[in-house]
């Protein structure tokens, strides 16, 4: 009897955080649909982003005019601002997948569309130019970037670039000093609920650690200091065979819906003792075009019913303690990889953070709404933290900007693939792997 009231009073208290959600651009309840075309999101892309490049010009060349497409003149240095766009002849399109449907050898889909031949053009309202130099790698950039170009135009017409003005990293709000003791966040994804890869004991024993119910009093005591869960896409695997159009016998709705009611149990287990936001991914039960909306409360009636629970938009951005989050469920960057290079993923985000947009390949290759006097996808507050979910192995790296910005890269493996969990301590931004292995020797 002595020892259980011992025991009661060890039990942990756990930290608290102040929280703040930044969702509220990429909501589209207040947006109107009216047939409108792709072209305004890249105009009010080029406005924005233009705006901000001139501002930085006279910092960067201030001796040379700025000139629009239509008024470069021949042998003339000058600085152009456009959008960019990239020819690509492997890149897929639509009409030859519809003329090889009925072809014999099967369609490869090829992992990477870059080509040798690639070529970028620069274009503004008033027209488009050629560009040419070795400056700008058409490996590197993707169609709708905003850039700067110092050059002058050819006697071929071309414009030979000699030097590129991105906008760099965006002003960042001071990381604050007070209160500066161990709080944790836990960012997973891919969970994949009802997948043939998905382990629910592997998800109960992440479960069961993040919510104190794992482990010695020490790592109970760790779990205390998790004061947030992030969940980062795909989180539950529908079996897309079924949704063909038609209406569904009993047990084929009971099969769609028990990979949910399985996740809803999992979830309430971690919203009744602390705050979880939960994003939509491409795999998910939500739009399929970014910016994705939050998954319906519906969907989790158990977890719902706690106010720790939050349904987010993806992309998902929010303060915690004043430092700044920002991140995807992964097509952004899933999306780079497929029409440019780098030597990681990581390499990918920082360019992201660079141009100053989450996704420059919206609404080229990756579907997104037809904004009409915005782009949600500007980044115009420079993060702490910026994660993509979904990746193949767990990356991280510190970068660093010209104004003292200090950005934690973090890329989230695939759960159901790996069984890690990445660990962020809001102290120092420094971040771990959580690994739950099911490997059990006898």
């Amino acid at each position: 009897m002595e020892a259980m009231e011992i025991d009661a009073e060890k039990h942990l208290q756990r930290k608290q955080s102040l929280y703040e959600s930044l969702d509220e651009k990429f909501r589209i309840e207040k947006e109107t649909y009216r047939g409108q075309q792709y072209s305004q999101i890249y105009f009010a892309r080029l406005h924005m982003m233009r705006t901000l490049i001139y501002s930085l010009i006279p910092n960067w060349k201030p001796h040379l005019p700025v000139c629009t497409v239509l008024g470069l003149e021949e042998g003339k240095e000058c600085i152009i601002v456009g959008t960019l766009y990239k020819h690509m002849k492997l890149k897929p399109c639509i009409l030859d997948e519809y003329s090889k449907e009925r072809s014999v050898a099967p369609l490869v889909k090829p992992h990477n569309f870059m080509h040798s031949d690639d070529s970028l053009v620069l274009e503004d309202e008033s027209g488009r130019v050629k560009l040419g130099g070795t400056m700008l790698l058409p490996s590197v950039y993707v169609t709708g970037t905003v850039v700067g170009l110092h050059g002058k135009e050819t006697s071929a017409g071309e414009f030979l670039v000699q030097d590129i003005l991105d906008a760099d990293l965006p002003p960042q709000i001071e990381l604050p000093l007070k209160s500066r003791e161990d709080k944790y966040v836990v960012f997973v994804s891919g969970l994949s609920v009802g997948s043939s890869t998905s382990n629910p004991l592997q998800f109960q024993l992440l479960v069961d650690h993040i919510t104190g119910h794992l482990g010695d009093e020490k790592e109970q005591g760790i779990a205390a200091q998790i004061v947030h869960v992030v969940i980062a896409g795909n989180s539950v695997a529908v079996p897309r065979g079924l949704l063909n159009g038609q209406n569904l016998a009993s047990k084929d709705q009971s099969r769609l819906s028990e990979p949910i009611k399985e996740l809803d149990i999992l979830l309430t287990q971690i919203a009744a003792g602390l705050p979880l936001d939960i994003m939509p991914g491409p795999d998910d039960p939500a739009n399929f075009s970014l910016p994705q909306q939050p998954l319906h409360r519906c969907l989790f009636p158990g977890s719902s019913a706690y106010n720790s629970f939050r349904s987010c938009t993806n992309p998902h951005s929010f303060e915690l303690e004043n430092i700044r989050f920002l991140g995807t469920s992964g097509q952004n960057v899933d999306d780079l990889e497929k029409y440019s290079e780098a030597k990681d993923k990581l390499e990918f985000m920082e360019r992201t953070l660079r141009w100053r947009h989450l996704a420059p390949t919206a609404p080229n290759t990756l579907g997104c709404y037809p904004f009409t006097d915005r782009d949600p996808f500007l980044i115009e507050s420079c993060p702490h933290v910026y994660f993509v979910g979904n990746q193949d192995k767990y990356e991280t790296r510190l970068i660093k900007g010209s104004e003292g910005q200090v950005v934690r890269l973090i890329c989230i493996p695939k759960f159901c693939e790996t069984g890690v969990a990445v660990v962020l301590n809001m102290r120092n931004l420094e971040c771990h792997a959580l690994s739950f292995g099911t490997e059990f020797s006898s």
